[in-house]
C-alpha cells in the first residue's frame, strides 16, 4: 500500500514533463505525415506516370519524366477535350437546377409545417442511398421517352436523382439551425415567404451553398453509369467515359500513361474550385456544429 501511494503521488521533474511533451508532438505529427502519405501519394504517383513514356512506366522511380507527350496527345484528341466542355456543361446545369429546386424544398421542408414534411424528407434520405443500378431501368424509360437519349439534357435530368435529394437534406439541416427570430420579424414587417427566403435567408446560406454546391458539382463531374448508358457517341460524352474508352496504338496496348495523365487533368479543375471556395466550405461543413 505505501508503494502504491507514492507511485501513484510521483512528481516528475520539468525536464521529465518537457521531455514527454516532446514525445507526444513527435508522435502527432509522425502520425499526420503518415495519413497525409497515404492521402496524397496516390495523386502523386499519377503525376509521376503521366510523364512517362514506353519501358520507363515499369520502372519504379519517385522522380517525374518530365515528358509531356502524354499530355500532348491528350490535348491533341478531340474527343477527350469534348468529354471536358460536356461534362462541364452537364455538372455545372444539373448543379445550378438542383441548388435552386433544393433551396426551395428545403425551406418549405425547414420552416413550413404540414403533415406528410416528415416522410418527404424521409423519402428524400432513402432516394439519396439507393445504388444507381437499382434506378438504373426506369431512368433508362424515363429518358427514352422524354426523347433525350444520346443527348447531355439527359445526363442533366438523370443527375438530378443524385444530386437534388443531396442538396435537399443538407439545406434542410442548415435551415432548420438558423434563428426563427429573423423570420419572425420579417413576417411582422409584411414580407411574403418568398421574400423572406431570398432577402433574409439566403445570404446568410452561402456557406451551405458553397459546400453542397461543390460537392454536387463533383458528384456529376465523377458519374460514370449513367453517362454510359445513356450515352453513346463519342461527341456527347463526359469525361469518366473518355477516360475509360481511351485506347492505345494497338489493341495489345494499354494507355497507362495517357490514362494517368487524363485522371490529373480532370482532377485541376476540382482542386482549383476547392482552393476558390475552400473558405466558404468550412464555414458551410461545420455551420450548426456549435449552438450558443
Amino acid at each position: 500500500m505505501a508503494m502504491t501511494a507514492s507511485t501513484a503521488g510521483r512528481r516528475y521533474s520539468n525536464a521529465t514533463y518537457r521531455a514527454m511533451r516532446r514525445v507526444k508532438a513527435v508522435g502527432l505529427y509522425a502520425g499526420v505525415a503518415a495519413v497525409l502519405a497515404y492521402m496524397l501519394f496516390p495523386y502523386y504517383w499519377a503525376i509521376v506516370s503521366s510523364t512517362k513514356t514506353g519501358q520507363a512506366l515499369y520502372q519504379f522511380t519517385l522522380l517525374p519524366a518530365l515528358d509531356f507527350s502524354n499530355y500532348r496527345q491528350l490535348f491533341n484528341n478531340p474527343v477527350f477535350m469534348g468529354a471536358l466542355v460536356n461534362s462541364g456543361v452537364v455538372a455545372l446545369v444539373s448543379t445550378a437546377i438542383s441548388l435552386v429546386i433544393g433551396i426551395l424544398a428545403a425551406y418549405a421542408l425547414g420552416r413550413l409545417r404540414f403533415p406528410p414534411g416528415r416522410m418527404v424528407l424521409i423519402a428524400v434520405l432513402m432516394i439519396s442511398v439507393f445504388p444507381q443500378v437499382v434506378v438504373l431501368s426506369g431512368m433508362f424509360e424515363v429518358i427514352g421517352w422524354l426523347g433525350l437519349y444520346n443527348r447531355p439534357s439527359g445526363l442533366i435530368v438523370s443527375y438530378l436523382i443524385l444530386t437534388l435529394p443531396f442538396t435537399t437534406w443538407i439545406l434542410t439541416s442548415f435551415i432548420r439551425d438558423l434563428p426563427k427570430e429573423l423570420e419572425e420579424a420579417a413576417l411582422v414587417d409584411g414580407c411574403s415567404r418568398l421574400r423572406i427566403l431570398t432577402h433574409v435567408l439566403l445570404p446568410l446560406m452561402g456557406p451551405a451553398i458553397a459546400s453542397t454546391g461543390l460537392l454536387s458539382f463533383i458528384l456529376a463531374w465523377n458519374e460514370f453509369l449513367f453517362a454510359l448508358t445513356f450515352i453513346l457517341t463519342d461527341e456527347n460524352r463526359t469525361v469518366p467515359v473518355a477516360i475509360g474508352l481511351l485506347t492505345g496504338s494497338s489493341r495489345y496496348e494499354y494507355p497507362f500513361g495517357q490514362i494517368m495523365a487524363a485522371s490529373v487533368t480532370v482532377t485541376l479543375p476540382l482542386l482549383a474550385l476547392v482552393l476558390v471556395f475552400q473558405r466558404k466550405i468550412v464555414a458551410g461543413l461545420t455551420s450548426g456544429a456549435v449552438k450558443g
